[in-house]
């Protein structure tokens, strides 16, 4: 596969110049206008960050993209899907109320918010996953897949299930409703927590298949029914029901990787990373760590695949910051990724994104 053209901008400013300004230069040198922006429905995926997490991106990111499109004459909204997880973004209210906690609403963006697997993670569309290796179809967020373009804003940083957080994984993993977490993250099933359920039975009345009862007051999910696709941990009202991450780490990586291939297939799509705060953990937790290493910069391209690996080699030629859990680590052969989180292999993904066809490892870098 060609190599494919990644852009870098770094988070230097002279005076009379912003990151902001900086972001938008990135976006048209990246070719961005070149796309056919008029009246169409634009998703901007990102992370707004679980609350109490300081590192996500700020919305002032987002406005500068959402300003770029709509300048290029498309409708912009910002997206993500709920979590398999029990946090504060597990169903949309409290998702959009984490969002708005953290500093995005329309007014600090400039467009809408929009939780894209609905009220309860359950609004999704079946996918093809077009030249999949593990999966023949995806289940995906309705309102990604009802945009016309779409546009992945990611925070590059470290991850502890998958080595690293970049596009891929902002793309695949994110735009994955409750059913699409539960088959990348594992081939189990929810179990219930008796402790904390009430036996209040709504769980069985959302159940399609059959597979939850109630005795004693407490519920039971019998596996050989259950097909895994998560609707009874969105609608548990008391947080009884979790899944069991039970896959290794390389098999999320791949079943990652084709979902997003499922999400960007056969239409317009481009790509943004932001490599500062690059902390060792997802922005997922309600905590986050010291960065590990200086912020590095911006990047931008059509081909996600390319983009990581720009962002995993510029983060691994950085040096560690002395005061992070980094320069604690092993730093055999300068791989950071796997220093911090030697249990992972972030290669897989890379690897598996190329197989299926997603983009390309080979990058050319332009700085501007």
């Amino acid at each position: 596969m060609a190599a494919s053209k990644v852009y870098f901008t770094d988070m230097r400013c002279k005076v009379g110049t912003s990151l902001l300004e900086k972001l938008d230069k990135l976006m048209l040198a990246a070719g961005m206008e070149r796309m056919d922006f008029e009246n169409k429905f634009v998703a901007i995926k990102m992370h707004f960050g679980e609350p109490g997490n300081l590192s996500f991106l700020r919305p002032n990111f987002a406005r500068a993209v959402a300003d770029r499109v709509k300048a290029l004459g498309g409708k912009p909204f910002l997206t993500d899907c709920n979590t398999l997880y029990v946090g504060r973004r597990k169903d949309a209210l409290e998702h959009l109320a984490a969002a708005n906690e953290n500093g995005f609403s329309p007014l600090s963006t400039g467009c809408q918010i929009i939780i894209a697997d609905g009220l309860k993670g359950t609004d999704d569309v079946e996918v093809p996953v077009h030249g999949g290796i593990i999966l023949k179809s995806a289940f995906i967020g309705r309102a990604v897949m009802d945009a016309d373009i779409f546009i992945s804003l990611t925070h590059f940083k470290g991850h502890e299930l998958t080595g690293f957080g970049g596009a891929i994984k902002n793309i695949g993993m994110g735009c994955g409703s409750r059913a699409g977490k539960m088959a990348m993250h594992c081939n189990g099933k929810p179990t219930v927590d008796e402790e904390k359920c009430r036996g209040c039975r709504t769980c069985t009345r959302y159940c399609a298949q059959q597979a939850i009862t109630v005795t004693e007051h407490k519920a039971h999910i019998d596996h050989e029914k259950c097909v895994g696709c998560g609707r009874c941990i969105g609608v548990c009202n008391f947080n009884a029901i979790a899944n069991d991450i039970d896959a290794s780490n390389n098999d999320v990586n791949c079943r990652m990787a084709e979902y997003a291939k499922a999400v960007v297939d056969g239409r317009p799509h481009f790509h943004i990373s932001i490599v500062n705060q690059v902390s060792p953990c997802c922005d997922c937790h309600g905590e986050n760590d010291a960065a590990v290493v200086p912020d590095i910069g911006m990047f931008a391209s059509f081909d996600p695949v390319a983009l990581d690996k720009a962002c995993i080699d510029a983060v691994n030629a950085a040096p560690a910051i002395a005061t992070s859990v980094l320069s604690q680590c092993d730093h055999a052969g300068h791989d950071h990724f796997t220093s911090i989180h030697p249990a992972t292999d972030w290669r897989g993904q890379i690897r598996h994104a190329e197989a299926v066809g997603l983009g390309s490892g080979e990058y050319e870098l332009i700085t501007l």
